[in-house]
């Protein structure tokens, strides 16, 4: 019999963990199939610790993964992953804004013979600024990079245990699961869901943090940044070039006409605008080759509850 893991992650989800237990255990129940259930739990400041340990004493099919501090929750599916046992894993948020009752269509897509399933997003509930933003974004992201990526398509997915494989053998620290799923290839499709509101308590993301996401998927998994400063550069030069032979040529034949400061000001405004970005966007891609060069573990497990005996 075929096995499925399901891998949640966990930060500041308290009240949402004995919910999302119950669902997914329902949900797993419909499958032909045996299942375990990873709780990560990412350094939670709340009591998450301790409402993971009940549950994992009640069920032996719950894998509890205690970190010594928060790593993020790329880290934290990157764990769960490093453990699961199953022919695949299903990786879901802890704030159940990721309905677990959807792994039922995802268990269909991958029977059929797809070996990555994720979840469309094609409605949020809440802000409409914020659906917006994400939205702009996935179609910025799909056009800078390198890759073919889905657009709204979050880490909500089932991956087959050879594409796992495939994620867990990459080095890569600073890692943007969605962006590195798609440049994995295999047989890959989506499934259409509406993303509900966090059920508990507010969300742990800020317009700070998903800029920082837009800046991790992008500098990931895209070199445009880089090409836009050659071009930009020859632009400016060609028409410098230009600039200097007017300058000549006013000088000849217009000796005494007046000289423009509020000019001269605006343009080494303008050059010193577009240095800093330039230094801004180098600075990105060095401080990512810094991060990976470090060679420090991409996160620490303080304990596992009801450790797997491959482990």
């Amino acid at each position: 019999m075929k096995k499925i893991s399901a891998i949640i992650a966990c930060y500041k989800d308290e009240e949402a963990i004995p919910v999302m237990y119950r669902r997914l255990a329902v949900a797993l129940k419909k499958l032909p199939v045996g299942y375990e259930i990873i709780f990560v739990n990412d350094g939670s400041p709340d009591n998450s610790e301790a409402v993971l340990s009940n549950v994992a004493k009640k069920d032996k099919r719950v894998i509890v993964i205690n970190h010594s501090r928060n790593f993020g929750s790329q880290m934290a599916f990157t764990s769960g992953m490093e453990i699961a046992t199953g022919d695949a894993v299903v990786l879901l948020d802890g704030d159940l804004q990721d309905p677990p009752e959807l792994i039922v269509q995802f268990f269909k897509k991958w029977q059929s013979g797809f070996d990555v399933v994720y979840g469309i997003r094609t409605k949020r509930e809440g802000s409409r600024l914020i659906n917006l933003a994400y939205k702009l974004f996935y179609r910025l992201f799909s056009k800078l990079s390198y890759i073919k990526v889905p657009v709204d398509a979050g880490d909500f997915s089932l991956i087959d245990k050879k594409v796992v494989r495939v994620l867990n053998s990459m080095p890569e620290r600073d890692r943007f699961l969605r962006g590195l799923r798609a440049w994995a290839g295999f047989r890959q499709t989506g499934v259409s869901y509406v993303r509900k509101k966090r059920m508990f308590g507010q969300s742990t993301n800020n317009w700070h943090k998903n800029f920082g996401w837009a800046r991790k998927g992008i500098f990931s998994f895209s070199y445009i940044p880089l090409e836009f400063i050659t071009y930009f550069s020859l632009v400016i030069v060609f028409f410098s070039f230009f600039g200097i032979v007017y300058q000549v040529l006013r000088q000849l034949f217009f000796p005494n006409a007046p000289h423009g400061v509020s000019t001269i000001i605006v343009l080494v405004l303008f050059l010193g605008g577009v240095q800093l970005l330039s230094l801004s966007v180098l600075g990105e891609y060095i401080g990512k080759i810094f991060e990976e060069v470090k060679g420090r573990p991409r996160y620490i497990v303080k304990s596992i509850l009801n450790k797997p005996k491959k482990l």
